[in-house]
């Protein structure tokens, strides 16, 4: 007969392994199944809707046909380049993240809130950026990405005239889209950002809609195509999401403010399972980036994210 102490015990014992299997289960079920094994996230740096419908973008508008899009989403105030950028790879809005400046300054250290990034490392997955300006370094939290590329020996030449030129900071499109296909095509990343700042540097320089910003976005595209044929040439294409976006629109030379023209960004996704030739009418914000890269990853999304997935874009 079983004394009622060790009954008692075993009781405890099968109790906690039913606990134990429950949490495991639990923890199974935050953790879906990916639904894409690689996203690659293309931000077009000043990119304004109005002035991408002027310019010569074959490869992108051949994405907006065979995806869906929206020219209507919006990005966060302010709209600059390091504080929007930031919460498209963190999924909160400035508040939150508190990247209120716009350069690259060492003494303020790191962002504080989790990032894309970080989450995707932390689930196991393979992480890459590649950027046209250095002020990115503020988003690279230790072990969270693991190839950061500024390839600051390829910075454009001088910009300006006379005693206002300067050594530009800024790494064209092409370089960056060079960079980027070459690590594609060797280590084949699950969550690589890829940033174009040609249109950024033509607005600021010769105003947003200026034929100078026009030839950019050709450009840019010239580079979008390098890193469509990297994906595929490394045989990832049909496990692959695109998410091609901006951090800003502008006006005359700058940007910065709450009107539409600084605010309103493309948001377009091509790839596995996304519903072709759709224009998507749910509201999109610059947040929802990082929130649906994690959803289609498989990642656990923070509940600190303002964003949300822009599930329907997708069947």
């Amino acid at each position: 007969m079983v004394k009622s102490g060790v009954l008692l015990q075993i009781l405890t014992t099968l109790q906690r392994s039913a606990l134990v299997t429950f949490v495991g289960a639990l923890a199974l079920n935050l953790s879906a199944a990916p639904r894409s094994e690689h996203v690659f996230i293309v931000s077009i740096d000043g990119g304004k809707p109005a002035v991408i419908a002027q310019s010569e973008m074959p490869v992108l508008k051949r994405l907006v046909h065979e995806g869906a899009s929206t020219w209507t989403a919006t990005t966060i105030f302010p709209s600059s380049t390091l504080p929007s950028h930031t919460s498209m790879l963190t999924g909160v809005v400035p508040k939150k993240h508190k990247m209120s400046w716009n350069s690259w300054k060492l003494r303020r250290g790191i962002v504080g809130v989790p990032t894309v990034f970080s989450e995707a490392k932390a689930a196991g997955l393979s992480t890459a950026m590649f950027v046209g300006k250095e002020k990115f370094r503020h988003l690279v939290q230790p072990g969270s990405v693991d190839w950061f590329d500024y390839n600051i020996a390829e910075c454009s030449p001088t910009v300006g005239v006379g005693q206002k030129s300067r050594k530009s900071d800024t790494v064209m499109a092409r370089a960056v889209a060079h960079d980027a296909a070459l690590y594609i095509a060797e280590k084949k990343p699950n969550l690589c950002f890829i940033h174009f700042a040609d249109t950024d540097s033509a607005g600021h320089e010769y105003g947003w809609g200026s034929p100078q910003q026009i030839n950019a976005f050709a450009e840019i595209d010239a580079a979008l195509s390098v890193i469509l044929k990297a994906i595929k040439d490394a045989g990832i294409c049909e496990q692959s999401v695109l998410i091609i976006t901006a951090d800003h629109g502008g006006h005359r030379k700058t940007h910065g403010g709450k009107k539409p023209d600084d605010m309103r960004i493309p948001w377009i996704v091509w790839g596995k399972d996304v519903k072709p030739d759709v224009i998507i009418t749910a509201p999109v914000t610059t947040c929802d980036t990082a929130a649906t890269a994690l959803w289609l990853l498989g990642v656990p999304i923070p509940n600190s994210f303002d964003g949300t997935p822009v599930r329907c874009a997708f069947r």
